[in-house]
């Protein structure tokens, strides 16, 4: 089974907190969007209290043209990816050794807060030394599942080349997307949620030989799930200025109705019980979303905690947030044989979850 050996995450420089991103926002939608003291208590209820931006938080009190937010998000996500890569293969937290980029076989990049052809893995390829025989697989478009599904598409290339080392690198600059003409809800709650993160990890093949400093996970089995006509559920839509975001307020209970009976079927064709589960590797889409998941899989805060702790010091990254909760079970010590799930959900609507268990 293809082991995860190693992860990383950068965070973006402006720290800023919750408090004065909600300052912000009522200052630009003033009189413009209705009851807005009653709506902005949305910064307040959402568990958040600091998220990391790539720009500073006065960037938004004018105006950006699609093309200048593009642009800096292609010269950002490359910088950013560069350094998350150099500490995913030099992390002595988990590997004995360091790596070099021209030991890696593939690159799966993903991300969905920006556009670029050269996809950004090449652009990044120009500046580390990988292999110019390397295998590059972009991801775009699947939001905040696609963290969890860069690891089964890793998983999958692993099982067809069991002597190969991938890379899986999720970039999102959801700052960048804000609009501050758009008098939505979904707007102001995706103000309200959304943040800035990069994470990246190291997947081998069954015949690498590369020993950890510490149990790692291995991957058992992948799965993912599609809702039909559900594209109004999460997404883009994308206008001259840039990215406006779709975000539905039926996303907890679509969650509730929707995902248990996935997640059982999952397990059970992997005869795993909810009741073996010892890490819960939940992408914190939301509070709410977070509730959703305890309820529908029977779980408790407790299976969450470190999702939640994510989601307050970070925010909704999309798709690195789960790799940024990967990290801290993979941080943590875990007995042997212990079980996780590694779940998110996304456009589509989907799901991806995948098992892992720790092992030698």
């Amino acid at each position: 089974m293809p082991k995860i050996a190693s992860v990383s995450t950068y965070n973006p420089p402006h720290i800023l907190k919750q408090s004065n991103i909600e300052q912000l926002t009522k200052e630009l939608f003033q009189n413009k969007i209705p009851h807005l003291e009653r709506l902005l208590k949305v910064f307040e209820n959402g568990e958040i209290e600091q998220r990391q931006f790539c720009v500073p938080l006065d960037w938004h009190k004018t105006n950006h043209s699609f093309e200048e937010r593009n642009n800096l998000y292609i010269e950002l996500a490359v910088s950013y990816s560069v350094e998350v890569i150099k500490s995913c293969l030099q992390n002595t937290n988990f590997l004995m050794h360091p790596l070099s980029t021209e030991e890696i076989d593939a690159i799966i990049f993903v991300s969905s807060t920006g556009i670029s052809t050269p996809s950004i893995d090449a652009r990044v390829m120009n500046k580390l030394s990988f292999s110019d025989r390397i295998k590059r697989i972009p991801i775009w478009g699947l939001g905040c599942a696609g963290g969890a599904s860069g690891v089964s598409r890793a998983f999958d290339y692993c099982l067809a080349h069991p002597n190969e080392k991938v890379l899986v690198v999720c970039v999102e600059l959801c700052s960048l997307t804000f609009q501050q003409n758009d008098y939505s809800k979904s707007n102001l709650v995706g103000a309200s949620l959304f943040a800035d993160g990069v994470a990246c990890i190291l997947i081998c093949g069954d015949n690498v030989n590369l020993n950890n400093r510490k149990l790692v996970p291995r991957i058992i089995s992948t799965a993912s799930k599609w809702l039909p006509n559900s594209e109004d559920v999460m997404g883009w839509d994308i206008k001259n200025d840039g990215f406006h975001v779709i975000f539905s307020r039926d996303i907890p209970s679509i969650i509730s109705k929707w995902l248990g009976p996935f997640i059982d079927d999952f397990l059970n064709e992997q005869h795993i019980s909810k009741k073996q589960l010892h890490n819960l590797i939940a992408h914190p889409g939301g509070k709410k979303v977070l509730k959703a998941y305890e309820d529908t899989l029977h779980l408790t805060e407790q299976h969450t905690a470190i999702s939640r702790k994510v989601l307050k010091k970070h925010g909704n990254m999309s798709s690195p947030t789960v790799l940024y909760v990967l990290e801290q079970f993979m941080l943590k010590e875990n007995p042997p044989n212990a079980y996780g799930l590694l779940v998110a959900l996304g456009p589509g609507f989907s799901g991806e979850a995948v098992l892992l268990q720790w092992r030698e």
